[in-house]
C-alpha cells in the first residue's frame, strides 16, 4: 500500500494520456502525470515517487523530492500569504504547502524561514504545516530513554532555562543555557546525547557525551592546548564560564571535572591564576 507523506516504489500498472497510474494498493491507482515521468520508465516497472494529494483531492505521484516528509520538521520558506487561508511554503515541489492560519504560530512575511512539521490533515487527508510544535510533540513515556543514548536534535525554542529541542522527531527535551555552543537558532540540527532521564520521564540532553564520557577527550585537549602553548594556560577553577567556553568550547563544570581529573593524575598544576603542565617544576 503507497504511504502518503512519503517516498514509496510503486509498480507502473498502465500509460494514459494523462500519465502513467500507479498501483497504490488500497488507495486504487495513482497518477503520475505525465511531464513529471522520467526517461526509461514503462509499464510493468516500479518507480521511486512522492505520494500525496492535489488541489483537487486526487492521490498523485511524483518523482521530486521534498525538502522534508510527513511526520519531519524543517525550516521552510514564506513564498507567499493568504490572509483568509494562510501560509504557503517552498518544500521543494512544484506545488507549495498550506501552513494554515489555525496551525500559525505568530505572523511571518514572505522570504523568511519557519520551523514546522508536515502533518496528515485529519479533516481533509491532505499534508499541512504546522507551526504549534509544543502541542505535537509528547514528553516521552518512562523508559523510552536512558542516560547516554544517542539522539538527533533540533533547536525549537529558547525559554529561561535554555533551548526546548525536538529530540528524534517525536518528543520534547531540554538543553541548558550552560550546554549550549553559542547562541542556537530555531531549525539548528545536532547530533547529542541524553544527559539526564527524571523520575517522569522528561529528559535533559547534551550537544556532547554527558558526565565521565566527555571528560577523557576533553583532558587529551587540555593536555595538547598546554603543549602546544609551551605548558601554560591562564584557565583554572576560578575562570568565567564565557572564556572557558569561548576557548575549549564546554561548560565550566565540564572544564572542572577534566582539570580536576589531570591533577588527582598529577599530570598539571593548578595555579591561582593558570595551569601548567608536570613537566615544568613550580615557581618558587
Amino acid at each position: 500500500m503507497a504511504n502518503i507523506g512519503k517516498r514509496n516504489v510503486l509498480t507502473i500498472v498502465r500509460g494514459a494520456p494523462p500519465g502513467f497510474y500507479l498501483d497504490g494498493g488500497t488507495h486504487g491507482e495513482i497518477l503520475l502525470p505525465g511531464k513529471l515521468i522520467p526517461p526509461g520508465a514503462t509499464p510493468g516497472g516500479t518507480i521511486d515517487v512522492f505520494v500525496y494529494r492535489d488541489s483537487e483531492d486526487r492521490l498523485v505521484a511524483t518523482p521530486q523530492k521534498p525538502l522534508v516528509m510527513v511526520g519531519q520538521f524543517a525550516m521552510l520558506r514564506v513564498v507567499s500569504i493568504n490572509p483568509r487561508i494562510g501560509v504557503f511554503l517552498d518544500w521543494g515541489l512544484d506545488k507549495d504547502l498550506l501552513l494554515p492560519m489555525r496551525e500559525t504560530f505568530k505572523p511571518v512575511s514572505t522570504g523568511e524561514y519557519v520551523l514546522v512539521q508536515v502533518v496528515l490533515d485529519e479533516k481533509t487527508d491532505r499534508l499541512i504545516a504546522s507551526a504549534r510544535l509544543n502541542r505535537r510533540l509528547a514528553f516521552p513515556p518512562v523508559g523510552t530513554y536512558k542516560e547516554g543514548d544517542s539522539v538527533n536534535l533540533i533547536v525549537m525554542s529558547h525559554s529561561e532555562l535554555g533551548y526546548n529541542m525536538i529530540v528524534n522527531d517525536a518528543h520534547r527535551g531540554l538543553l541548558y543555557d550552560s550546554d549550549a555552543k553559542g547562541r542556537l537558532e530555531p531549525g539548528d540540527r545536532f547530533d547529542g546525547y541524553v544527559r539526564t532521564v527524571r523520575p517522569d520521564g522528561k529528559i535533559d540532553v547534551a550537544l556532547g557525551k554527558s558526565g565521565y564520557r566527555r571528560i577523557a577527550p576533553l583532558t587529551d585537549e587540555i593536555l595538547a592546548a598546554l603543549v602546544a602553548k609551551g605548558g601554560r594556560l591562564p584557565f583554572n577553577d576560578n575562570s568565567s564560564p564565557e572564556a572557558i567556553r569561548e576557548y575549549f568550547g564546554v561548560s565550566k563544570k565540564a572544564f572542572k571535572q577534566a582539570i580536576g581529573s589531570l591533577f588527582r593524575e598529577r599530570r598539571i598544576y593548578i595555579d591561582p591564576d593558570c595551569i601548567r603542565i608536570v613537566f615544568q617544576k613550580p615557581e618558587r
